[in-house]
């Protein structure tokens, strides 16, 4: 039920596609509640809720969104106007990449807000809104990131069910219970042991350059989804348009390989400094708040922090209320706190700098459990 709660906005046109997949309902006399659950934790999550819905927190405030999008499109034409004016010299050249990799984490940031239905009241507005902005600002398919970010909200750091805990094993070893069960069976995909220091080389410079920027045109003509097919194209056709009368082939191809690698070192930062962290193992069936709780982790909040991350400092607020606009975020922390607080659960939250830093020592920690477990178990 939290889940389904959490994810949709009509629920009632939701249900009408869901039940051809009625299978029955339990008997009277059957429990109701999982007892891997913890059932006290769940009633007050669901008055937290309620009580969020009556204060309004998940109505956005459609100025932020509309400022949002129009500081990125300005960073969009000063990167031109950077190399029109002052030539394509080094300077301007490595201004304007910089400027460009700005807009593409910023458009990054606010296709995730449509993508999650948190702009406008209508699911449909919201898909609309994001094929633009995902596709024509950024060149990336909308149905590509819903199939996989969709299923990383649902169970998140479970391997096997998030995606984005994929690169265990052959990457990463990933989490202290995984990273022994590897070195037990005597798996070495790669040197674990050093993968805090291969991160800086496989992880964050090349993510997006090396591996988003083919898979994605692989994904939507896999699947046959024209319509993302020809969003991404008016992206990159505006790109070249755009840039090439100022750059010329070798320059445009070495602009655009220079902003995904900004883009690519700024999206992997943020989004596994909260993630990478936390615990990650099989699935256990916990409840919603306890499984969003261990999985996740909060960033100081700041002017620039938020800017920078899109808000995603927030992560806990996010995952636990995946519809609410992000400017609303602080107003619900205090709550979120003192419920974890009741119930014993760690709210951890931690300055941006010591984020980033625990990404590497815990994949140095996880490295060393699998080595241990390699060598001795």
């Amino acid at each position: 039920q939290d889940p389904f709660i959490a994810f949709h906005l009509d629920k009632t046109l939701v249900r009408k596609y869901m039940s051809p997949l009625l299978i029955g309902e339990l008997a009277p006399d059957q429990p109701s509640f999982e007892p891997s659950k913890n059932k006290k934790l769940v009633e007050d999550f669901r008055e937290l809720r309620a009580t969020v819905e009556k204060m309004g927190l998940l109505n956005p405030n459609r100025a932020f969104f509309i400022l949002y999008l129009c500081h990125i499109l300005v960073l969009d034409v000063a990167a031109w106007l950077t190399i029109w004016y002052f030539g394509a010299s080094t300077v301007p050249f490595l201004f304007s990449a910089v400027l460009l990799g700005t807009v593409q984490a910023q458009a990054g940031w606010l296709q995730h807000d449509f993508g999650h239905l948190s702009v406008f009241s209508k699911s449909r507005w919201n898909h609309w809104v994001h094929k633009f902005v995902i596709g024509h600002l950024k060149g990336a398919p909308a149905s590509w990131w819903n199939h996989l970010h969709f299923q990383h909200h649902a169970k998140p750091n479970c391997f096997r069910k998030d995606p984005d805990v994929n690169m265990h094993p052959l990457f990463f070893a990933l989490g202290k219970t995984l990273s022994v069960e590897l070195g037990v069976q005597k798996k070495k995909f790669m040197p674990y042991n050093h993968q805090h220091k291969y991160f800086f080389i496989i992880g964050p410079p090349a993510l997006v350059p090396l591996y988003f920027q083919w898979y994605i045109f692989y994904f939507v003509v896999q699947r046959k989804q024209w319509v993302d097919l020809a969003w991404m194209l008016t992206f990159y056709i505006r790109f070249f348009l755009t840039y090439l009368p100022l750059l010329g082939v070798k320059g445009i191809l070495g602009l655009h390989l220079l902003v995904r690698f900004i883009e690519s070192n700024w999206f992997v930062w943020i989004t596994q400094m909260n993630h990478i962290p936390m615990h990650i193992d099989y699935d256990k069936n916990e409840d919603w708040f306890s499984t969003q709780l261990q999985a996740t982790c909060n960033v100081h909040q700041s002017l620039f922090n938020d800017w920078f991350s899109g808000h995603l400092n927030f992560q806990i607020e996010h995952h636990l209320f995946p519809t609410m606009p992000r400017h609303n975020y602080w107003k619900v922390a205090p709550l979120v706190k003192s419920l974890c607080a009741k119930h014993g659960i760690e709210y951890q939250c931690k300055p941006l700098l010591t984020a980033f830093a625990d990404i590497v020592h815990s994949l140095k920690d996880s490295g060393e459990l699998w080595l241990d477990a390699y060598l001795h178990k």
